[in-house]
């Protein structure tokens, strides 16, 4: 059985000198596809593959040295490429990255057979994932809420990646005048460098807090599901300023006088202690009104998962970018019958494709004909019936 092809989805995939794959290649008809086998045999190494098809490192946040395939005896890893073709709207645009040659620093993106910077393959496709790395999430500190965040804000608005980058090169150069112990910090360049920190900051703070106002109405609005219901909010200082309607230009103009401000407080401690990369993202279980780290795993996990899914949600029915691509590593060993059952239900309602992995063929039982499904075993594919 197959179905048409999602309005975003990858209808081809080759790997080469990729993780422990020599050569792979998976041809695909746009559902959802589910990838079995046992642990180490190279499931989330298709997963991370896809999602280097976004700016950044991936899901495993990987050097581009560690992803070449590298044999016994071997000190660096191979040079390496991950291809696909995206089809959308009727079209199919073939995408590549990877590394021309060992140790390279850079990896290469092209598109259509154009190199472009990383930054436009989020016009072809973007992504959320969620990865067993993210199940301590709620007993971790905030930095991981953070960047668990800022990948779901970065699904739905592709510039902040930019804004977060350029605000932590800004914070980085601030640090090394106000801690140079050879001469004092020059006050202009300190300035100059406050008012790009400040600009950055004060956008990725409305970034995060429109995300987040977004976030909470489409969990409201889903009823009662499978999943717990979360209330959501940012304590970060100025996602709240940003929150309670504050223009950017207003929380800007605060955030420079603020690090003005600290600088004897900061070169004391040795780091920025004020700016968005102080806040945090609080969840609570709205059922029960208890914070997300109280809760059980199982409940723990679901939270995050509803989390991944209402933004799904909302991106698939964003008319001006692609619908979403779910990359679910491991997801479906956490949930019971039931919630597997909604899960595969929500995705196929939301007519996306999502790569979803598990040991166990049982566990997507529930996906009958509605998707693909590949054994993955000593870095081999093997198409399931």
């Amino acid at each position: 059985m197959t179905a048409p092809v999602t309005a975003t989805a990858l209808i081809r995939l080759t790997l080469t000198d990729f993780r422990a794959y020599a050569r792979a290649e998976l041809a695909l008809d746009g559902r959802p596809v589910f990838l079995v086998g046992p642990n180490g045999a190279g499931k989330t190494n298709l997963l991370e593959a896809i999602s280097l098809f976004t700016p950044g490192r991936g899901l495993r946040g990987s050097s581009l040295a560690e992803v070449g395939r590298r044999l016994p005896g071997e000190a660096m890893g191979r040079a390496w490429a991950v291809s696909a073709t995206v089809s959308a709207a009727g079209e199919e645009t073939p995408i590549g990255t990877g590394v021309e040659q060992a140790g390279a620093t850079r990896r290469t993106v092209r598109i259509a057979g154009e190199t472009v910077p990383p930054g436009r393959l989020a016009d072809h496709l973007r992504q959320v994932w969620l990865t067993p790395a993210q199940d301590r999430l709620f007993l971790e500190g905030a930095a991981e809420r953070r960047r668990f965040f800022d990948r779901l804000v970065f699904a739905a608005i592709p510039r902040h990646a930019a804004h977060a980058q350029a605000y932590e090169r800004a914070q980085r150069e601030r640090m090394r005048l106000l801690t140079d112990q050879g001469q004092p910090p020059d006050p202009a360049w300190l300035s100059a460098l406050e008012a790009r920190l400040a600009e950055a900051g004060a956008l990725v703070a409305e970034a995060r807090a429109t995300t987040l106002a977004a976030l909470q109405a489409e969990i409201d609005s889903r009823g009662e599901r499978p999943f717990p219901q979360a209330r959501l909010a940012l304590t970060g200082e100025w996602e709240q300023m940003a929150a309670a309607g504050a223009e950017i230009a207003d929380i800007e103009a605060r955030l420079a006088r603020a690090l003005a401000e600290a600088r004897p407080r900061d070169a004391a401690a040795g780091r920025a202690l004020t700016g968005p990369h102080r806040g945090d993202l609080s969840v609570i279980h709205a059922e029960k009104d208890r914070p997300a780290a109280e809760c059980s795993t199982g409940e723990q996990k679901a939270l995050i998962l509803n989390l991944v899914l209402a933004q799904a949600a909302r991106l698939a029915r964003a008319d001006s970018s692609p619908s979403p691509i779910l990359l679910l590593d491991e997801v479906s060993a956490h949930l019971d019958a039931r919630r597997r059952t909604a899960l595969f239900d929500e995705i196929e309602a939301l007519s996306l494709q999502a790569f979803l992995t598990g040991a166990d063929d049982h566990l997507f039982e529930g996906l009958g004909g509605r998707a693909q499904g590949f054994r993955v075993e000593g870095a081999a594919l093997t198409a399931l019936s």
